[in-house]
């Protein structure tokens, strides 16, 4: 099952200091403790300089899974000090410079501020496209609102939403870039039809195994305002080219 992202930035404070202790101890030190320490210590490693230990190359790694939590809020520099800030003191168990009993509860609701802000230009730009989708020849445009364009038609059955199927699909963004592919991996795949996103459920009961069909999934069908990152947007409208291979008794 998917972690929603808010979910995951929630889970940021309990998750991050079991590991991160660290990684902290390099983190930006506060306003207050630079001005005390100008001076460079000797063999200090240049800004912008990439981790050379295996150590800190897996310390290093720590922060990029945290980013990919934390990018759709789009953070602005000054914000980005503040979550370090905070990050480092809770850390090193200094202090809080907050009531957490205010602010904690604040969490969610900033976070979904923030992927709602982020999504709406992605659902607008999703709209036009799949409003151009479903002009082409052969394309449906569905009561729910995706498009199902048959690209081969099949002569076996027909599944119903609690059948298992096997499948091979290429999933792409609108500008046609690609964000997964069964194709590639060289395996398909195979679930339970009510277990994945409305789009295929509803779309595969369109189809009949040995067929192929284009579905243009809007964000509502798809993965939401929260997307899936780092590789889908908040918001996004996604493109899958199914093959409907068999239902699995």
């Amino acid at each position: 099952m998917r972690r929603t992202l808010i979910a995951s930035v929630l889970l940021l404070s309990t998750a991050v200091p079991a590991f991160a202790e660290d990684a902290a101890k390099a983190a930006p030190a506060s306003t207050a403790s630079t001005k005390a320490a100008s001076a460079k210590p000797a063999g200090a490693k240049p800004a912008g300089a990439g981790p050379t230990t295996e150590n800190a190359k897996t310390l290093y790694a720590i922060g990029l899974v945290m980013s990919q939590n934390l990018g759709p809020l789009k953070l602005s520099a000054a914000e980005l000090a503040s979550v370090q800030e905070g990050l480092t003191d809770g850390v090193l168990g200094r202090t809080p410079k907050i009531d957490m009993a205010v602010y904690g509860p604040k969490l969610q609701e900033f976070a979904k501020s923030r992927i709602g802000a982020s999504a709406s230009g992605e659902k607008k730009a999703g709209a036009a496209f799949v409003a151009k989708e479903a002009a082409e020849p052969g394309a449906v445009k569905q009561p729910s609102g995706f498009v199902y364009k048959e690209t081969k038609a099949g002569t076996g059955a027909i599944p119903k939403a609690t059948d298992k199927v096997k499948v091979h699909y290429r999933g792409t963004l609108t500008d046609g870039t690609p964000f997964d592919s069964s194709i590639e991996r060289g395996e398909p795949v195979t679930f339970p039809l009510n277990g994945v996103i409305p789009c295929w459920t509803q779309g595969l009961q369109l189809m009949k195994e040995g067929g192929k069909a284009r579905l243009v999934c809007p964000s509502d069908l798809a993965y939401g305002d929260e997307g899936r990152s780092p590789k889908i947007k908040g918001g996004a409208t996604l493109v899958f080219d199914v093959e409907l291979i068999s239902i699995e008794k």
